[in-house]
């Protein structure tokens, strides 16, 4: 990290516990010299994160093929509002992947990385819902990304501010953001007896 040195981040749990509190990953690779962006969702598992899809994923067979893959993770913390444009920014923390993923071919592997999907957007829920069958495993295609060259950046705290700047009658300082869970909205069909979801258990809100 050249730019910004200062903000890197180095600690292994640090930047795990960045991955393991996102949903979204953006997927960057190239096909015939044509770059691509994909934004899907990952599940980390250990010293991997996983990707899934569709068999017939053009992303995702081309990874399997082991092409160089970028997967980035970013969230956002807060906005910074300074008393002057320049110094405006945005409070966040942000991972980088670099490397090539494998495709999960044995199926309790697999299974093991569905499983990870499934909890990672609802702790335990794989435990309350029905498997995967024979063929849905056949139709969606997992691949394994080595958590192996990885950087992680973050900016955190106040604007920086010029002195000629301070006496400025405008206000400065941060705006937290945080993400918010609704009220569950159950289908028609649920049955009676039921026990509403329990918000809680989203854990990371």
């Amino acid at each position: 990290m050249r730019r910004l040195a200062k903000r890197g981040v180095y600690d292994k749990a640090e930047v795990y516990a960045i991955l393991d509190e996102g949903f979204i990953c953006h997927v960057g690779f190239a096909i015939d010299g044509q770059p691509y962006v994909i934004p899907t969702g990952y599940a980390r598992l250990g010293d991997e994160i996983f990707l899934h899809g569709s068999a017939a994923s053009r992303m995702l067979r081309a990874l399997g093929d082991g092409i160089d893959v970028c997967v980035t993770v970013t969230l956002v913390d807060g906005f910074v509002l300074s008393r002057s444009a320049f110094h405006h920014s945005m409070n966040y923390r942000s991972v980088v992947m670099l490397g090539r993923a494998r495709v999960l071919t044995d199926p309790s592997e697999k299974m093991t990385a569905m499983r990870c999907f499934t909890n990672h957007i609802l702790p335990d829920r794989w435990e309350e819902v029905r498997t995967p069958s024979d063929q849905e495993l056949k139709s969606t295609l997992v691949l394994a990304l080595p958590l192996e060259e990885v950087s992680a950046k973050v900016r955190q705290g106040p604007p920086v501010e010029d002195e000629q700047d301070i006496d400025r009658p405008t206000w400065a300082g941060v705006v937290p953001l945080r993400g918010q869970l609704g009220e569950p909205v159950p289908m028609d069909d649920v049955p009676a007896g039921v026990p509403p979801l329990d918000i809680s258990r989203f854990t990371r809100f």
